[in-house]
């Protein structure tokens, strides 16, 4: 089955374990809790965005969460919303 092709509930599944498992333990956390969040109110383009954004470096993503880094464009508004989910527990 293509993702285009994936259930939705099998997509959310997929989209959770992928935030777990990230490699660094740091972005585990704050995917996981974004992702425990967000991931059943996003619509179908969002589900997408977060998707590429899971396609990303670690260490490129913990830049840009951080704030080390400034974020590309397209992730902007969605890494925004991965830092405030953090701060705001």
């Amino acid at each position: 089955m293509t993702e285009a092709t994936e259930l939705y509930e099998h997509r959310l599944k997929r989209l959770k374990m992928r935030s777990m498992r990230r490699g660094i333990k740091e972005m585990d956390i704050l995917l996981t809790a974004y992702a425990d969040a967000n991931l059943p109110a996003m619509d179908a383009a969002k589900l997408d965005l977060y998707d590429r954004l899971l396609h990303e470096n670690d260490q490129d993503l913990y830049q840009w969460v951080t704030g080390q880094v400034a974020t590309p464009s397209p992730y902007e508004s969605l890494i925004e919303e991965v830092a405030q989910t953090h701060q705001n527990k």
